[in-house]
């Protein structure tokens, strides 16, 4: 039986640059995002490519949902293989000294909660194979905090936290952890998009953002599958 991959938030940029690296590789594509219609195009673009995919329509804050969601990927396509988690908000950034914890809620809920679910459901199943992963893609401020660019952060740090964790309490036992943050705007993204509006991180001059292309993530994403030599890297490179 083929590999699957489920892509969680799986959109116009980074979601179909995965879908495209790993069907390359022989997978079929489990889709996750909100946008059933969305969704319902790119499996069609896919499945074109030569790529078996099919979309699965969920919000990714609703935590409790996730067993029911997984269950309905089970049932499609008989195993799950990968884990890529890289969802996408256009809430916009807090200052550090504005941020409240009912802001913080949400946050938690999209980028720390959601992903622990989901390796509750999946985990078992990896072990029992001895082979697998668990991959997420997150900005870089889970890594270097900055001045204006909170509420995410923090939340992506707690996700980068619990994984790495993951990552040592598994590795001898075949299922690969690793984590790819992104520290650029992401081409023909949902994120990039609100950024360039001026809708996602009000008052930094995005002009002096770099850019990449979501395929270089995907690249990325695949190598440390690939090679399981790190737990993690930042891409592009700096500092």
């Amino acid at each position: 039986m083929s590999k699957t991959v489920v892509v969680f938030g799986a959109g116009t940029g980074l979601g179909s640059a995965v879908a495209r690296r790993f069907g390359r590789e022989g997978y079929r594509v489990a889709l996750v995002a909100r946008n059933r219609e969305r969704l319902d195009r790119l499996a069609a673009v896919l499945s074109a490519e030569g790529i078996e995919a099919e979309g699965f329509p969920a919000d990714l804050t609703r935590t409790a949902d996730v067993p029911e969601l997984i269950a309905r990927i089970r049932d499609r396509f008989g195993r799950i293989d990968v884990i890529e988690y890289a969802p996408i908000t256009t809430e916009g950034f807090t200052p550090a000294a504005e941020l409240d914890a009912a802001g913080m809620r949400r946050h938690l809920d999209l980028f720390l909660l959601t992903p622990i679910e989901i390796v509750r459901a999946v985990l078992p199943e990896l072990l029992e194979r001895g082979d697998g992963a668990i991959l997420l893609g997150q900005g870089v401020s889970a890594t270097h905090p900055m001045p204006g660019l909170s509420g995410l952060g923090p939340a992506m740090a707690a996700a980068r936290n619990y994984l790495q964790s993951l990552h040592s309490e598994v590795e001898d036992r075949g299922v690969y952890v690793g984590a790819v943050h992104v520290a650029a705007m992401v081409l023909g993204s949902a994120g990039h998009t609100a950024m360039t509006d001026g809708e996602l991180a009000s008052g930094i001059d995005v002009s002096q953002i770099p850019q990449i292309d979501p395929a270089d993530i995907a690249e990325a994403l695949w190598d440390i599958y690939a090679k399981r030599d790190r737990f993690e890297v930042q891409v592009p490179e700096f500092g």
